[in-house]
This record gives C-alpha cells, structure tokens and sequence, in this order.
C-alpha cells in the first residue's frame, strides 16, 4: 500500500471511538476493529510490518466506520459484528484482550481457592484481567473486602498462619481456626457478587452526537443489546423503544463483567 492510497482510504475517518470495516477491492469484508481512536488505529493496521497485518495492508480497498460514542459500545458492536460476519482476519487472528481470568477450586481441606491462571475457554471464570499484575492486585483487594485468606489464595507463603490473621484481617482458615463451611459462605458471596447484576439495568453514555445518548441494556443479568436515544429521555419504555435486540453469550458478558470490575454500579 501506498502513502498516497493511505491517505485516500483514511479520507474522513475521524480520531473518535467506534468500529472500522475493512474490505478488499470485491467489496468483502475483511477485518472488524474497534477503538477509542480510529483515525489512529487504522493507521497502525497500515503502517504495520506485522506479517499478518502486511496480509491486510495487501488486501485492503476500502474502510468505513460508525461511531459509538463509548467504548464499550464499540466493544459490543465490535463481538456482535465478528460473529455475524465472520470477515476473513479476524477469524485468522482471533484473540482475545484479556489473557488471565479468576478462577474457582476446591483445595484438599474444603476451602474454596480464588486463583489467577491462563485464560481457558472451557471454563467460565469470575473475572477477566488484562496482565497477571492486574489479577494480582485485584485479587489483594478481593481477600481483603471479603476477610479471606492471602496464604489460601497463594498471596502469602507461609508455613504458619497468614501475615493478615496477625492484623485479625483473616479468620484463620490457613490454620484450620475457621471451619471450611464459615470461609466458603464468603467466597460464595463473592462469586455472586462478580456476576452481572440483577434487576433491570440501562447503562448510559455519551452518545455519537451532543444530542444523544448511547444506552446498554441489561435485565436479571441478561444482556438484551444497545441503542440510543435522545439525551433528555428518561422514559424506561422509550429507552426500551431504543434499544436494539443482540445476543447475549459468553464473549458479551466477559465485556460486560470486565466493565463492572472497573466500573462497579
């Protein structure tokens, strides 16, 4: 690709959050991105000395966009449009953005472990994190909250009590002072507390325009889909009328329970 067919394929495409389409000269469509900058992000695509990205350099015709107006909608928009369309290179290079999850155990004394591990797409974890320092320190914040244990949760390697049952921050489990069954009741609270929150929940945004406003929908923890509305709108029916219909799976509330670790209600 050259400079100049760069700057004619970018012609417009401004620096805001949204979803970019790529397509080849037949007009298919290649790669579904999205970003908080799409100006910018493109012009790492085409810029790129990546092998995979030089395959969509070569490829690329033509690129559109729609603007979100927050990023999690184009996160949203982004996983319901690769599922529908399946454009070439995103299924070539499919990854996620998260590689470590929160995940539940059972160690041999009957306590419930809360541990940080590799992303596994046969299980269904309680948290997604972006680095291992990420799950680390929420993990540090989670012991704490619920009065758990460093040494269980493997924060703290002892042969003894943890360091916190000497600050009376833990019950004791690492010892055996406080019984499997009193612990777990408070993993467990956890674990439903990491779930999408129940209840009928309209998120709100900025919209594409000052005049709008972008909406998620969630109802019983389900995710119903997205949509905007006027941003003076307070109507629940209209903001219903507004949304439009998309599936809830795992990829979805993977976003979604990421954007509630960050953004608790």
């Amino acid at each position: 690709m050259t400079k100049e067919e760069m700057i004619e394929m970018l012609e417009g495409v401004p620096s805001a959050v949204g979803v970019y389409y790529i397509y080849d000269s037949n007009g298919m469509l290649i790669y579904v991105g999205k970003s908080i900058d799409i100006r910018k992000r493109l012009l790492q695509h085409f810029r790129s000395s990546d092998f995979k990205e030089r395959k969509i350099q070569r490829a690329a015709s033509k690129v559109t966009f729609e603007l979100t107006g927050h990023e999690l909608l184009a996160l949203l928009h982004e996983s319901d449009l690769i599922k529908k369309h399946q454009p070439l290179y995103n299924r070539a290079q499919r990854r996620t953005h998260y590689g470590f999850g929160l995940y539940l155990h059972l160690n041999p004394q009957g306590y419930q472990v809360l541990k940080i591990e590799s992303l596994d797409p046969e299980r269904e974890e309680l948290m997604l994190f972006s680095s291992y320092q990420e799950g680390k320190e929420q993990l540090f914040r989670i012991t704490e909250e619920y009065q758990l244990c460093q040494k269980i949760n493997g924060l703290h390697n002892s042969k003894k009590s943890c360091f916190q049952y000497m600050l009376k921050a833990c019950k004791g489990a690492c010892i055996a002072v406080e019984s499997p069954e009193d612990y777990n009741l408070r993993v467990n609270a956890f674990a439903v507390s990491s779930e999408l929150p129940t209840g009928e929940i309209f998120l709100e945004f900025l919209g594409r325009t000052p005049e709008e406003k972008g909406l998620v929908y969630l109802q019983d923890g389900r995710y119903l889909g997205f949509g905007y509305c006027a941003k003076q709108i307070r109507s629940k029916k209209k903001k219903r009328e507004a949304i439009v219909s998309k599936m809830d799976n795992r990829d979805v509330r993977r976003i979604l329970k990421r954007h509630f670790m960050l953004h608790p209600l």
